[in-house]
């Protein structure tokens, strides 16, 4: 905890669908589904994400991967994540915990907030990849608004660009004016930092990255026959470029 770091710690658990072989393969093969491609050694002592090493490899009951020095993030110095798998009616479903943790060097408070709301996210998707397109293989896709798209009211704005009444929230079924189509999509997720949207064949999210000041982002996890993740790049790109101009 060198630099004068503070510890920090996001423990979350909940039961998912799934057997624990299809909660492994998500966390480890398929997070082009619900996060974003990422490659695992599959062994203790491997290869991680971000520069990490992995130090648990348990298949299907535990993954703990560890990176010192995060690239790409600053303030932190340590970043772990723990996933310990068991199951749930007969194999039929699994619990799983998930535990965050690490240092920060600087703004703490501001980076444990920000932390806390990604981690919600991110598991939220998680629960919807494996309940609605678990095992399908995903087209990822990812981008990044204009810098008029830093803007506090940015993601309202995006909201009502593609047709979201300003009070429907989670569960409520609608129709996106998405890029060059008309979608019928469930909002899964919506708060002032994120909007999750499902339609029958992808999972589009939608963030405003707090502390950062970064401009708002667009991720797609398409599972269509016909997914194109550079035609979806340019199509959300000339979107977003025409949305805030």
């Amino acid at each position: 905890m060198g630099g004068g770091g503070k510890e920090f710690e996001i423990a979350r658990e909940f039961e998912v669908e799934g057997s624990p072989a299809q909660v492994w393969a998500a966390l480890t093969t398929g997070t082009g589904g619900w996060l974003r491609p990422l490659k695992y050694e599959p062994r203790e002592g491997g290869a991680a994400p971000f520069g990490g090493t992995v130090t648990r490899w348990d298949p299907p009951r535990r993954l703990t991967a560890r990176v010192e020095d995060p690239d790409g993030v600053p303030g932190q110095s340590l970043d772990q994540l723990d996933q310990l798998i068991e199951p749930r009616h007969g194999g039929r479903r699994s619990w799983l915990r998930h535990v965050h943790s690490g240092v920060f060097t600087e703004d703490r408070d501001g980076q444990y907030a920000e932390a806390i709301r990604r981690t919600d996210f991110q598991l939220h998707t998680l629960r919807q990849y494996l309940a609605y397109f678990a095992g399908r293989p995903a087209v990822f896709t990812a981008l990044d608004g204009p810098p008029a798209a830093r803007a506090p009211d940015a993601l309202v704005r995006l909201a009502r660009a593609l047709g979201l009444p300003d009070d429907a929230g989670d569960g409520a079924r609608i129709r996106v004016e998405a890029p060059g189509e008309e979608l019928d999509a469930v909002i899964d997720f919506r708060s002032r930092y994120f909007i999750g949207l499902r339609s029958d064949d992808a999972l589009y999210r939608f963030l405003r990255p707090g502390r950062s000041g970064a401009p708002v982002g667009v991720r797609v996890h398409d599972f269509g026959p016909h997914a194109d993740a550079k035609r979806a790049e340019l199509a959300w790109r000339d979107w977003l470029h025409h949305l805030y101009g």
